[in-house]
């Protein structure tokens, strides 16, 4: 898919004039940046841009009001979602919009397990799972339920990282009342079997859901062929609008009942009330298609282009290692490059690049000061996690782009080795 529009990023300063506030863009001439951090957002398609601007001018009528306006706002919605199901193979009455992946999580997991029949008060997870699902896991406990945390393949093997499938079904008791394993980690890039995970949820009879916000447009999802009863997903990670996303409920075998989170207003069946937004919907329809015709036209390269960073980032830098599972395993996301560094911590590296965007660990969690929970669910230590980077190669990265920015990465490397000696 071509990347027509792209002219690399556009920053902005924001000011007050008088009462208003004004935004003012400058491009990327004026200020060189890199991104490379792809796994945290990634940039809006210019063609679901394109897509949604009507909808804020134009078709702009709440979708829920009886007049034309709203039946049209409505139709618009009824169209994207009827995209969003056919391109992940499932069910349109299946698919529940929601303001991205974290509501998504706690919808599905809570809303599962509290719904008055389910009888069921123990939970299976992963101890590298992201912080939205492993806090809702926290806050129920405090209500009762008991949660198992199962641990994943350590780091040095092939597939590091991937859950444990023997510890999974240890796991799993006949008050097991949902499992949750997401499909690909947001650090490490690890993708989870989840053909086989599903398999595992059907025999015990339990609940599977998984948070998928690192697999859409980055990997085949096809509901047919792994059935999941409960996934969650985030438009901004394949290319379309923040602050909206998905909840796909009973793509399984299994009858799904949840339990509201949000009431009020009894839009989408009750399920998740809330005045729905036409243009984000879109957007995301939009992003999620393109995402997936880029993912079957040109598979290899983006992993070339992470293969390339890597090469020459190792090849600069004596004693880097490879966080999570190697290339060859075929089961790490192809733009995750996340690497240990011999003596420097991330944050310093970070800090001593500003022109290039990448991080030391989850977005959703950088206001922690705790070393990343899922480098030491691989085995690693405090120190060593704290030493560890992860870059996000994306779709609109370009060769350039990655040569720069492994130039300016290993020179800042050497720099700070000295100050250290």
């Amino acid at each position: 898919m071509e990347s027509a529009g792209h002219q690399g990023p556009l920053w902005c300063s924001v000011k007050r004039v008088n009462e208003f506030y004004s935004i003012e863009l400058f491009s990327q001439d004026q200020c060189i940046v890199i991104y490379l951090d792809n796994h945290a957002t990634t940039p809006c398609d210019p063609v679901a841009v394109e897509q949604m601007r009507p909808l804020f001018t134009e078709l702009f009528a709440n979708p829920h009001s009886s007049h034309q306006g709203g039946q049209l706002a409505a139709n618009t919605i009824d169209e994207a979602l009827q995209t969003i199901a056919s391109t992940v193979h499932t069910q349109v009455e299946n698919v529940v919009v929601t303001s991205g992946a974290t509501e998504s999580n706690a919808l599905a997991i809570r809303g599962a397990v509290t719904h008055p029949r389910q009888r069921r008060r123990h939970l299976v997870t992963v101890e590298s799972e992201h912080p939205a699902v492993l806090d809702v896991m926290t806050d129920l406990q405090a209500d009762g339920y008991s949660v198992t945390l199962v641990p994943v393949v350590p780091q040095g093997q092939p597939n590091a990282g991937t859950v444990d499938l023997n510890y999974l079904e240890s796991a799993i008791t006949s008050e097991t009342a949902l499992v949750s394993v997401m499909w690909a980690n947001n650090e490490i890039g690890a993708i989870n079997p989840m053909a086989e995970i599903s398999d595992l949820c059907s025999r015990h009879g339990c609940l599977l859901h998984s948070d998928a916000t690192q697999a859409l447009g980055r990997l085949e999802v096809d509901l047919q062929s792994i059935k999941i009863d409960l996934l969650s997903a985030t438009a901004h990670k394949f290319y379309g609008p923040k602050g909206t996303g998905f909840l796909l409920v009973g793509g399984g075998d299994r009858r799904v009942r949840l339990r509201p989170q949000m009431i009020g207003g009894g839009q989408q069946f009750g399920i998740r009330s809330g005045t729905m937004n036409p243009a984000g919907i879109v957007g995301m329809a939009v992003a999620l298609q393109r995402s997936v015709i880029d993912l079957r036209q040109d598979p290899n390269r983006i992993s070339q282009l992470r293969d390339r960073l890597w090469s020459r980032l190792s090849s600069g830098i004596d004693g880097l290692i490879l966080n999570g599972p190697c290339f060859e395993s075929h089961l790490r996301l192809s733009g995750n490059l996340n690497l240990q560094l011999p003596d420097i911590e991330g944050q310093a590296w970070m800090s001593s690049t500003p022109e290039i965007l990448f991080s030391s660990g989850s977005a959703c969690s950088g206001h922690e000061p705790a070393p990343s929970h899922v480098l030491t669910a691989l085995g690693l230590s405090e120190a060593e996690a704290r030493r560890s980077v992860r870059f996000g190669v994306g779709r609109f990265t370009e060769i350039g782009e990655v040569e720069a920015a492994a130039d300016q990465l290993i020179e800042a490397y050497s720099n700070l080795a000295k100050l250290q000696n």
